[in-house]
């Protein structure tokens, strides 16, 4: 197996990193990217296949729990009942009771509120120049996900700085400030849950936090415990992933060679959603515990080891997409994996689709003159993939 090295968190790789996944599929079925030491894919095949065999999981084992220094604690308290980090079968009994609260119905329902609130947003936006991310990407998938869950609008900004802290946990050469922010924000968040859901219990509404706490009261021993973790996921995960999916589909547009009308028309806004999704996708590595001894092409992966799975390496896979690299919103449509696959796929994915199917037609049709001022920058992080900054001005 081929060994890579290539920091995370160098600036140009985090501007860029599909140079390197490029090189990385070339290396083989399987390398090593060093400054990990993990086994590593970016084939479609083979991402696609560990993410749904259940010999590989994101719980880990009782052995290989790596050490947690104690300033983490309070993260960790909440992390550790999160059903992203569960399997079977405590993940298939939180999933269960949350996958009640997210049938079609219910998502499709929220269309014409979506429809409002992005307008609501356009009708807000300043004159001139401004950053796109925190007048409207931002803001649309917090509300969104606030009122779904009937979580207060007045808390959207304390709520969008304790998820910003809380997924520093996963990023890439994070530091034992961002540790401790991680944690104080994790407490604070924490805090807020339990006092909305004591609140519930007394005076209960039709929202998700209610249906969580009324699971709990009829004996799915849902502890308190859990449903402050799931909360704080769906919050975290309702808009963090989604903030990053408008803000890159809004540059992949802008920096189309044709015209845009024709790719936000309701006929052809599905296709236009899932190419900005494949081509860019919010999260980039996610990793799998091994549970027991698997060999896939050539590779013996033995219990106890983990493996990375890239997945916007996947999304650009020449063996599954014709010039892969090109913004194509017309090519025919082929599974992508910028939400997983298996029993992990994410929750949110169609609440993610229909904002987007949503948000993009009402910004540029109601900003059809929207440009780019200066060159859209990436965050400095990893494993996350989103804009910092994205200046944008409004043509008369």
């Amino acid at each position: 197996m081929e060994r890579l090295s290539q920091s995370p968190t160098a600036r140009r790789f985090v501007q860029n990193p599909y140079p390197f996944y490029e090189r990385a599929r070339a290396a083989g079925p399987f390398f090593v990217w060093e400054e990990y030491g993990l086994p590593c894919t970016g084939r479609w095949t083979l991402v696609n296949a560990i993410l749904r065999d259940r010999r590989f999981g994101r719980e880990a084992p009782s052995d290989a729990l790596p050490a947690r220094a104690p300033h983490t604690a309070p993260f960790y308290a909440v992390d550790d009942h999160s059903m992203l980090e569960l399997e079977p079968p405590r993940h298939t009994r939180l999933r269960s009771l949350v996958l009640r609260a997210f049938t079609s119905a219910r998502i499709n329902a929220l269309g014409p509120e979506i429809e409002a609130i992005a307008h609501d947003l356009i009708d807000r936006f300043p004159a001139g120049e401004f950053d796109l991310l925190p007048t409207f990407a931002q803001r649309l998938p917090i509300v969104v996900i606030a009122r779904l869950m009937g979580v207060p609008e007045q808390a959207a900004d304390d709520m969008l700085a304790w998820s910003h802290a809380m997924v520093g946990m996963y990023q890439a050469g994070r530091s034992r400030a961002m540790e401790e922010e991680a944690a104080r924000a994790a407490g604070a968040f924490a805090a807020f849950i339990r006092a909305l859901a004591e609140e519930r219990r007394t005076h209960p509404r039709d929202d998700l936090v209610t249906r969580l706490v009324q699971a709990e009261a009829e004996g799915s021993r849902l502890s308190m415990e859990e449903l402050v973790a799931t909360c704080i996921l769906l919050l975290n995960a309702g808009h963090e992933a989604t903030v990053h999916s408008i803000g890159n589909a809004v540059r992949l547009l802008l920096r189309h060679d044709g015209p845009v009308a024709p790719l936000l028309e309701p006929d052809a806004i599905e296709d236009t959603v899932e190419e900005c999704l494949r081509l860019d996708p919010p999260l980039h590595l996610f990793t799998r515990w091994v549970y027991e001894e698997v060999e896939m092409m050539g590779h013996v992966f033995a219990p106890g080891e983990q493996v990375g799975l890239l997945l916007a390496a996947a999304g650009r896979d020449p063996a599954q997409w014709e010039r892969p690299a090109r913004f194509r919103p017309t090519r025919p449509v082929r599974p992508h994996l910028a939400f997983g696959a298996g029993l992990h796929f994410c929750l949110g994915a169609p609440l993610a689709r229909l904002e987007l199917a949503i948000a993009l037609p009402a910004l540029f049709g109601r900003c059809p003159g929207l440009r780019l001022v200066g060159r859209p920058r990436y965050a400095d992080v990893y494993h996350f993939h989103g804009l910092e900054r994205l200046t944008v001005a409004t043509t008369a």
